[in-house]
């Protein structure tokens, strides 16, 4: 595979080897060289010879490596890169020699070291999952996230050994990979220095370090990425064994695609010895493709010409913001501005480098608190599959190790490696976190640094590291009391610390309101989804999951909308004028907002107005946006604010106070077990001069707190809770 690979010629036998075999084991040596160097030399695209170019530029800057694309090798000599797919252990040492060669006539350096080969391919990947035995020893492509690196160590290329007896020295070279290598057991010298014959000691060489060469080798560990995973299956993972120069390019949480020889090796352990024809399988990495912003948040995806003139085209339709959110979750019904805030959280806002080096995230986090039963957990499942990366986790399963990252020992080196967790694995994409409420409060706390910075920070073990971690968090959580109390703040409705609210940019309240008409359309779309659930879903979704996910993905890759000056002024005016009512409500209740209103929040309005134009593929954010994003912050996060301020509007005449005295008076009036019609209940309760309306709200609190419960025909009121 590299440069310290033996270079020699080796026959074996035609025996029971089909054609094919033969003819890749009757390999020329010289002739592939030869080949090899004229394809460096000659190779040009449009009379540019790019090998040799880049050859000499690496040289001058002390880079001994050379980037080869596949596909250039195929159009000189089809045979020459057949034989690098098949048999690349062989054939990769000749490549590395042809540049050592062309580089050491150059007359750059006096002394030109071994020289690598990368290799980069377009061709069709292989999942981890699909790799078997006749893979072994094949040149093969591989996409997926790395989840743990080990820190670089010096592999021998060159072991000089030296005889303890007779002082003879030999060079064996050591193969590539994980593979060692095993001293000899007997000397190999027939005489000493002095030409006297000498019989030697078993076992009589020892490693003279100073004399051998060593380059860096690092493992890496490659798992399938999440949509590649079946429903119900663990996550498989292959080892990696990358060197020279392909050390210290990734981090965990890093999407690469992987091109390198699969191979085998034999494991260490207590059961190596006996087990010796069962080997472990590893890649040895030739060339390594990072994922960078824009091929991470597409995929990797390149689009055609049709594709791009489709979205074009759908981003200039006059209703397209209505049409796309209507196609989000359109089996479910209702809920259109929990739809178009899904819709902004999947194209996100514009991601901000100031020119002291801060960051400031464009991606934006949504909460929804409310009743079960609202479609809470189906909107966070249909997101995790149209989004180009998603993640779906539940609450009470997640830990803040899986969240973000944990520190393991290796088994084999005793090293700790670092390991990513769910939020480092989406990095560029969305975490759907389910049951939110029900995680513990030192769990939720780690994801604090990871939703606004979009870094985990990790300090364990003695290592001391920052992971990436940018992306959008979307949550569903339930109230304290499982169902949304009107009569109560949104401060004791929400079990969250504000800390944690700020961070979200839009929060929607969704409540199960009793509505008689409400009710009935419900229950026909519901009805209409189980009887015919294919038309149905059909007929109300515009554009299906895929194009979605494909326009999604173009958008993020080719747009990055700023606002102009009027939206800016229009929003600098809004956030004051809210902040100014926020004040005015703190003080006529005496008690700070439980969601607080921060510079956070003018952020997040900026972010969605940016989302509204990337929708439409526009590069400014004008006020249209602005006005829509206000809407939008309006009807979630100031609403979820404002409710439970105006309770004269629910309760009629009375306030909050009248209903909890009502309320502690029923209580001291009918101990548990007792029975009073409600009748005489309302006439003792008038009788103490409450209002009509409070005496209605609060019989109605306590029935639904199960305090309470109606008995014969809803006449008489029987006390069986506390």
């Amino acid at each position: 595979m590299s440069g310290w690979d033996k270079q020699e010629s080796f026959t074996i036998s035609g025996v029971g080897v089909n054609n094919q075999e033969a003819s890749l084991t009757e390999i020329n040596f010289p002739q592939v060289e030869k080949k090899f160097g004229e394809f460096l030399r000659n190779f040009r695209v449009d009379n540019n010879y790019i090998y040799r170019d880049q050859l000499r530029q690496n040289v001058l800057t002390k880079l001994f490596f050379i980037e080869v694309d596949i596909a250039h090798l195929i159009s000189f000599d089809e045979d020459l890169a057949t034989q690098i797919k098949e048999k690349p252990a062989d054939i990769l040492p000749l490549f590395e020699l042809a540049v050592k060669n062309m580089a050491t006539s150059f007359q750059i350096v006096s002394e030109v070291p071994d020289c690598q080969v990368m290799l980069i391919s377009n061709a069709n990947t292989v999942n981890i999952r699909q790799l078997d035995s006749t893979y072994v020893s094949k040149l093969v492509r591989i996409p997926g996230i790395t989840i743990s690196a080990s820190v670089l160590s010096a592999k021998a290329t060159h072991v000089h050994i030296m005889c303890k007896d007779c002082r003879d020295f030999k060079q064996l070279t050591v193969g590539g990979g994980i593979t060692g290598i095993n001293l000899p057991r007997i000397c190999l010298a027939t005489s000493n220095t002095l030409g006297e014959t000498k019989k030697c000691s078993m076992d009589p060489y020892v490693i003279i370090h100073d004399k051998s060469k060593f380059v860096d080798q690092q493992t890496l560990k490659l798992q399938e990425t999440p949509d590649k995973v079946p429903v119900g299956e663990l996550p498989r993972h292959i080892l990696l064994s990358a060197d020279r120069y392909l050390t210290d390019k990734v981090t965990p949480g890093t999407r690469v695609t992987i091109t390198g020889i699969f191979d085998i090796f034999q494991q260490a352990g207590k059961n190596a010895m006996g087990a010796s024809a069962i080997r472990s399988p590893y890649i040895r990495v030739v060339g390594m493709q990072v994922d960078v912003e824009g091929n991470r948040r597409t995929g990797g995806r390149v689009f055609t010409e049709e594709e791009e003139s489709e979205f074009i085209a759908m981003a200039r339709r006059p209703n397209f913001y209505e049409e796309f959110a209507n196609s989000i979750a359109p089996s479910i019904y209702g809920n259109s501005d929990i739809k178009k805030a899904i819709m902004c959280l999947l194209f996100g806002g514009s991601k901000k480098v100031l020119p002291d080096g801060l960051r400031l995230r464009g991606d934006i986090n949504v909460l929804l608190l409310g009743d079960p039963g609202t479609a809470k957990s189906q909107l966070l499942k249909f997101v995790e599959k149209v989004a180009p990366i998603g993640v779906y986790t539940s609450g009470k399963g997640s830990s803040a190790a899986g969240l973000t990252a944990s520190v393991i020992r290796d088994p084999s080196t005793r090293e700790f490696l670092l390991e990513g967790g769910a939020m480092v694995l989406a990095d560029g994409g969305v975490v759907c976190i389910d049951e939110f409420d029900k995680m513990r409060d030192e769990d939720r706390v780690a994801i604090h640094e990871a939703m606004e910075q979009q870094t985990i920070s990790i300090a364990k073990a003695g290592i001391t590291t920052i992971l990436n971690s940018r992306t959008s968090v979307l949550a569903a959580a339930n109230p304290i009391f499982g169902r949304y109390d009107d009569m109560k703040t949104p401060g004791e409705n929400i079990d969250f610390q504000s800390t944690i609210l700020s961070r979200f940019d839009l929060i929607f309240i969704v409540r199960d309101e009793h509505n008689e008409q409400l009710d009935m359309t419900i229950a026909k779309h519901v009805l209409g989804i189980h009887m015919n659930r294919s038309a149905h879903s059909n007929a109300n979704s515009d554009i299906d999951m895929q194009k979605m996910r494909s326009y999604i993905s173009y958008c993020k890759a080719k747009c990055a909308p700023r606002l102009t000056p009027e939206a800016a002024e229009k929003l600098s005016s809004h956030f004051a004028e809210v902040r100014g009512k926020v004040r005015q409500m703190e003080k006529e209740t005496g008690g700070k907002s439980s969601i607080p209103i921060t510079v956070r929040q003018l952020e997040a309005i900026i972010r969605v107005s940016e989302s509204l134009a990337k929708m439409t593929l526009s590069p400014l954010a004008t006020e249209r946006h602005v006005a829509e994003a206000i809407r939008l912050f309006n009807d979630s996060t100031m609403n979820a604010v404002n409710s439970g301020q105006g309770l004269e509007g629910m309760v009629g005449n009375g306030n909050k106070d009248e209903v909890n005295r009502i309320q502690t008076q029923i209580r001291r009036r009918l101990p548990i077990g007792s029975r009073i019609t409600e009748r005489n209940l309302r006439n003792d309760l008038e009788n103490q001069q409450f209002d009509p309306s409070s005496i209605n709200r609060a019989i109605s609190i306590l029935i639904q707190k199960e305090t309470l419960q109606y008995r014969d025909r809803r006449m008489i009121l029987v006390r069986i809770g506390a």
